[in-house]
């Protein structure tokens, strides 16, 4: 009947109210729970490239980057960092359409918390593909001899 528990108790009580979260050994829900999550993924893949303009285009970009990288690319880090960078803009476009949906869903209207959200988020997006730029410049330059 104390009435402070210990950090130890939390955890037992813990591990009983949600046993598949903290379960990620196979045979206890780890390969189960690591299929889900790619379900889950390709889903989200597949839902982006159909239903979002943006996320069509630098995925078309991408698919059409690929061979040329191969091209471009002096060294094995350097196509790393030409596919990679290319990755990210993908990767932060999909953050960008979650955060974006998200408001919409939230607040439909005009709203200048919610504009000023989504202008970070599209922010982050310029940012990725200025990374990209510089990344595919460079190694475009150095390919061709200028640097």
């Amino acid at each position: 009947m104390n009435a402070r528990r210990t950090g130890a108790t939390d955890q037992k009580d813990n591990a009983d109210a949600h046993p598949e979260q903290l379960s990620a050994v196979p045979g206890r829900g780890g390969l189960t729970r690591i299929a889900r999550a790619m379900r889950n993924s390709f889903a989200g893949l597949r839902e982006g490239v159909a239903g979002e303009a943006a996320i069509t285009q630098e995925a078309v970009i991408f698919a059409i980057a690929l061979p040329v990288s191969f091209f471009i690319a002096g060294s094995l880090w350097t196509w790393v960092a030409l596919i990679a960078s290319l990755l990210g803009v993908l990767a932060v476009e999909f953050l960008n359409t979650a955060i974006e949906r998200l408001c919409d869903h939230l607040h439909p209207g005009r709203h200048d918390a919610i504009r000023v959200t989504k202008d970070f988020a599209s922010a982050a997006v310029f940012i990725a593909l200025a990374i990209a730029g510089l990344v595919w410049g460079a190694a475009t330059l150095r390919a061709f001899g200028v640097v």
